[in-house]
């Protein structure tokens, strides 16, 4: 049965816990998605990072850069990716953050995580919680709605960074 809360992920992965896990108000929605990456987890880790410098979407992808940007992966507390700022990270591990203000006013509050982890040699996996907190009748609607949207938008986004990873991975000796 499709369930437009968790493409691509495993039960295993749904009911792990995760960092964004300690940021949302309660109670909130969680929404998951994985997929399978043939690069290690540095390179996809180094690609996660690239969602500094855009969006990797339908709509932005002819302005998401193809190459790796210097210093992405120089991540700190309180700098921007897509609808969030970085609140927790751990190099070569995960990238968590919490919707900027802008984001929550038109969104509502969210947490997410970003998370690549090793599968066997040379390969990896990304994994994406996303927890929201629909706390009004209009928010749950709205949160309704991303939780539809997402699964195109986020879908599309971790396709194009395996596809890069994995295109990367391909050309190194």
């Amino acid at each position: 049965m499709y369930d437009a809360r968790s493409w691509g992920a495993t039960e295993q992965e749904c009911t792990a816990s995760y960092p964004c896990d300690e940021y949302p108000p309660q109670p909130y929605v969680s929404f998951h998605r994985a997929v399978d990456v043939e690069a290690p987890v540095p390179l996809a880790f180094r690609w996660l990072c690239q969602l500094r410098t855009g969006a990797y979407t339908y709509g932005r992808l002819r302005s998401s850069s193809t190459t790796l940007t210097p210093g992405a992966e120089d991540l700190a507390p309180g700098q921007r990716f897509l609808a969030f700022e970085v609140v927790d990270f751990e190099a070569d591990r995960h990238l968590t953050g919490v919707t900027h203000a802008a984001a929550r006013r038109a969104y509502g509050a969210m947490a997410v995580t970003y998370q690549v982890v090793p599968r066997e040699p040379g390969a990896s996996r990304l994994v994406v919680r996303l927890n929201a907190a629909p706390s009004t009748g209009v928010a749950r609607v709205r949160a309704g709605l991303l939780a539809a949207g997402d699964t195109l938008m986020m879908r599309k986004q971790l396709l194009t960074l395996k596809a890069l990873a994995e295109r990367d991975a391909a050309a190194q000796p």
